[in-house]
C-alpha cells in the first residue's frame, strides 16, 4: 500500500497583511458580516493601506478571505473620554494615524459567518498583539460592540449588562470574546456607532496592556516641534559659467544654514539662469541643452545639503527622461539621500515654448522634520493636489514658483494660502526675481516669497509667518510648529479635515 498523500487533506490558513487586490473581497465580507450597518467603502480601505499598511490584517483559507481587521496607532490620551468611532478613525479613513503614538486602536474585526468557531478572530487578535510588541506600543484599545444588549435593554442598564457578561452570566458574541482574549474594561461609551442598533449605540472601551512595553526617552510628549524654513527669493541675472551659478547657490545654502534652518528652498526653474551663457536662440533646443547640466546640478545640491547640514528643496530643473522633458523638483536631504517630484500640471507657456511633459504622481516625503510635499508653481492652483498630499500625511507643502508678472504671482500666492486654510497645513512659496535679457521666454520675473499658516487664533493674525519685499533679491526665514499644527487639527475653532462631508464628496486618487 503506497503512503497516504497527506497534501489532499491540508487546508492552508494564512494570516497576512491586506493588499490592494483584497479590497473588493473585504468590502464584500463586511457586507456579509454586518448586514444592518454601513460596510467599508473602497476608499476607506485604500486609505488604510496608504496610512498604515502593516496594521491591516486578513485571514485567507484556500485562497478565500474569511476574516479581516483594521487598526491605527494613536496617542489615546489626546482623545475625549466619550469619543465616537467616527472621531477616533476620522470617519473610517484613519488619516489621524500617528506613527509616534503609544496605542494600537482596533476599529473592526470581521469573520465570515460560515467560518466562525474556527478561532479566526483569535488569530486576528494575536496578529494585533504581535504588532503591538514589535512596535513597542503600550497597549491595544478597542471600542467593542455589545450586540446582544438590545435583548436585555428593558431590564438592564448598559453597565449592568456588561457586568453580567464579564461574570459569564450572559453571553455576548463580541464582549465575551474580548474578555477571553485578555482585554479589560475601561469604560462604556454612548453613541459610539450611530448605525449599531443591536448595541443600542453603546460600546465598551477595552484595553490589552503590552507587558513587554519598554519606555524609551525617544518618545515623549512634545510641547513644540519647531521647523525653520528659509525661502530664497533668487535673482535671475546673467552669469558666465556653471561655477558662477554654483557659487551663488552655495552662498544661499550658507545663509540658510547660518540661521539654523531645517529647509532651504530655491525657486522653480531657476537653473534656466544657465541659459545666459548658452548660445542657443530656439527655446526648445535651449531647454534640451540645459538638461545636459542635470548631473552637475544634482551633485552640487547633494554636496551642499551634506556640507551645510540642511534639507534643500532644489527649486526645479528641466530633466530629459526617455526623450521627454520634465520639470522636476528635487529634495536633497541633509543625510545625502534624494527624492523628486514631477510637475503634474504643465502651463500653456511651458508646453508651447519648451514641450514640457507632466508627471502623474503626488509624492509625500519623509524627512527629519516630518512629512512634506512639493507642488511646483501651477500645481498649487489645483486644490485636489493639496488635499491628496494632506491625506498622505504632509504637514508642509513647499511651492517653488516662477512667474513673470503680478497676476501670475497672485494666483500662486492666493492658492497657497487657500491650501493652508482648507487642509490645515503650512505652505510656502519661493520665487525668482530679476531678468534674463539674453534668454528667450525668460525675460522678466515677479515674486514675493512667503510662508503661510492656517487661519486661527493659534497662528499669526494674517496667516503669514513671514514674507519678502517684492522683486528684490533676499530671503525670508520663519518657524512653523508641527505640534501646534497637530493640536489645531484636533481642536481648532474650525476643523476642516474632520468636518468634510465624505457622504457627499471625496477626492479619490491612485497616485
Amino acid at each position: 500500500m503506497s503512503p497516504l498523500d497527506m497534501s489532499k487533506f491540508e487546508k492552508k490558513v494564512i494570516i497576512r497583511n491586506i493588499r490592494h487586490e483584497d479590497i473588493d473581497d473585504i468590502v464584500k465580507l463586511s457586507k456579509i458580516c454586518f448586514p444592518n450597518m454601513e460596510p467599508w467603502k473602497r476608499s476607506h480601505l485604500m486609505s488604510h493601506l496608504e496610512m498604515f499598511p502593516e496594521g491591516q490584517f486578513c485571514v485567507e483559507l484556500e485562497g478565500e478571505i474569511i476574516g479581516s481587521c483594521s487598526s491605527l496607532i494613536i496617542n489615546f490620551d489626546e482623545y475625549d473620554d466619550q469619543h465616537t468611532w467616527d472621531e477616533i478613525t476620522d470617519e473610517g479613513y484613519i488619516t489621524n494615524h500617528d506613527d509616534e503614538g503609544y496605542n494600537l486602536y482596533g476599529i473592526e474585526v470581521a469573520v465570515h459567518p460560515d467560518y466562525r468557531r474556527m478561532k479566526i478572530g483569535r488569530r486576528l487578535y494575536e496578529a494585533r498583539k504581535e504588532l503591538a510588541r514589535e512596535k513597542n506600543l503600550k497597549s491595544i484599545i478597542i471600542g467593542g460592540r455589545i450586540p446582544n444588549y438590545r435583548k436585555h435593554s428593558s431590564e438592564l442598564t448598559p453597565r449592568q449588562y456588561v457586568e453580567e457578561v464579564i461574570h459569564h452570566n450572559i453571553f455576548d458574541p463580541v464582549l465575551t470574546f474580548q474578555v477571553m482574549n485578555g482585554f479589560t474594561l475601561k469604560r462604556i461609551n454612548q453613541n459610539y456607532l450611530v448605525d449599531d442598533e443591536a448595541s443600542m449605540k453603546y460600546a465598551t472601551l477595552m484595553e490589552w496592556n503590552n507587558v513587554d512595553y519598554r519606555p524609551t526617552t525617544k518618545r515623549h510628549f512634545k510641547t513644540a516641534f519647531p521647523v525653520r524654513i528659509c525661502a530664497i527669493q533668487y535673482m535671475m541675472k546673467k552669469i558666465n559659467s556653471f561655477e558662477e551659478f554654483a557659487q551663488q547657490c552655495e552662498y544661499y545654502a550658507d545663509v540658510g544654514a547660518s540661521y539654523a534652518s531645517d529647509f532651504v528652498v530655491f525657486p522653480e526653474i531657476f537653473t534656466t539662469q544657465l541659459l545666459s551663457f548658452i548660445e542657443e536662440k530656439s527655446p526648445s533646443r535651449a531647454i534640451r541643452r540645459l538638461t545636459d547640466f542635470t548631473e552637475d546640478y544634482i551633485n552640487l545640491f547633494t554636496d551642499l545639503a551634506i556640507k551645510y547640514n540642511v534639507n534643500i528643496i532644489g527649486g526645479s530643473h528641466f530633466v530629459e527622461e526617455g526623450g521627454k522633458i520634465y520639470n522636476i523638483a528635487y529634495l536633497f536631504r541633509r543625510d545625502g539621500t534624494i527624492e523628486k517630484q514631477y510637475k503634474i500640471h504643465i502651463t500653456p507657456n511651458e508646453r508651447k515654448f519648451w514641450g514640457i511633459h507632466g508627471g502623474d504622481k503626488v509624492e509625500v516625503f519623509d524627512t527629519d522634520c516630518g512629512k512634506i510635499a512639493i507642488q511646483i508653481c501651477y500645481d498649487i492652483e489645483f486644490p485636489e493636489l493639496g488635499r491628496i498630499a494632506t491625506e498622505k500625511g504632509a504637514n508642509i507643502i513647499f511651492t517653488p514658483f516662477c512667474t513673470d508678472e503680478r497676476q501670475g504671482y497672485l494666483r500662486v500666492r492666493y492658492c497657497a494660502q487657500a491650501r493652508a486654510v482648507e487642509n490645515q497645513v503650512y505652505t510656502m512659496i519661493a520665487g525668482t526675481v530679476g531678468n534674463l535679457t539674453h534668454v528667450e521666454n525668460m525675460d522678466i520675473q515677479y515674486a514675493q516669497s512667503g510662508i503661510f499658516t492656517p487661519s486661527d487664533f493659534a497662528f499669526p493674525r494674517d496667516g503669514i509667518v513671514g514674507e519678502c519685499h517684492p522683486n528684490i533679491e533676499t530671503v525670508v526665514v520663519g518657524d512653523v510648529d508641527l505640534e501646534l499644527l497637530r493640536r489645531h487639527r484636533k481642536s481648532g475653532n474650525v476643523t476642516q479635515l474632520r468636518d468634510r462631508r465624505k457622504d457627499l464628496y471625496e477626492v479619490y486618487f491612485d497616485c
